[in-house]
């Protein structure tokens, strides 16, 4: 479920606005590099402020793409690059459709935004995409609950380009410091851990996507 977006990304609005933001994000830049698991710090519309080399090598061998490289907006990078399913399993249902779902929150919190109606409009381009985010989406959420929208402690398939890791599982842990809070900004870290059976629940998932492959496109 990954489509070409149709339009030009805007660039990242910035976040560093004086001297004392820029040198904490430098300072945070840092932190990230301490962490093992790739992690990353995106503001609400998934642009991305930070990385870190364990992020960037997770997605080394991403192919070029205009507008959905994992390193400027990840969310773009889950619904419209093709080489998403190459990296993150079980793509459809365990990715595209809960940060579909997210976005969509988004949406409705933030009202009138530049990045995220720029996302929203790419979204209607594709007519399977468009008929998922209007009409699949809340059957999907009433078949897997509310809970699977939320990033936070969410456990996602990922095919690891090390093959000493290959298939594996990661827990996504959204957090938030009071400046990073202020700047509209969360970081996202991937505990990476050996995969394990599919529980039923995500089984259910898998069921809901599928429906997804056949709802027919708005008129």
């Amino acid at each position: 479920m990954a489509y070409q977006a149709g339009g030009q990304r805007p660039a990242p609005r910035p976040v560093a606005e004086t001297p004392e933001i820029q040198a904490y994000l430098e300072d945070y830049a840092g932190l990230l590099e301490t962490a093992g698991s790739p992690s990353l710090v995106v503001d609400h519309c998934w642009d991305v402020v930070l990385a870190n080399s364990a992020f960037r090598s997770l997605f080394a061998a991403v192919g070029p793409h205009p507008t959905a490289m994992p390193g400027d907006n990840f969310l773009r990078f889950v619904l419209f690059h093709p080489d998403a399913p190459a990296v993150l399993g079980d793509h459809e249902s365990s990715w595209c459709l809960p940060m579909l779902a997210h976005f969509a929150r988004t949406v409705e919190t933030h009202g009138p935004d530049h990045g995220l109606q720029s996302v929203r409009r790419d979204i209607a381009q594709d007519p399977i995409m468009e008929a998922a985010y209007r009409h699949g989406l809340p059957h999907w959420i009433r078949s897997v609950g509310e809970d699977a929208v939320e990033q936070d402690g969410a456990v996602r398939p990922l095919l690891h380009p090390d093959p000493r890791r290959g298939a594996v599982e990661c827990r996504i842990v959204a957090e938030t410091s009071r400046t990073l809070e202020e700047l509209g900004c969360t970081r996202l870290t991937f505990m990476l851990r050996d995969a394990r059976r599919t529980p039923s629940r995500d089984r259910r998932t898998r069921r809901a996507a599928s429906h997804l492959r056949v709802v027919p496109a708005a008129g």
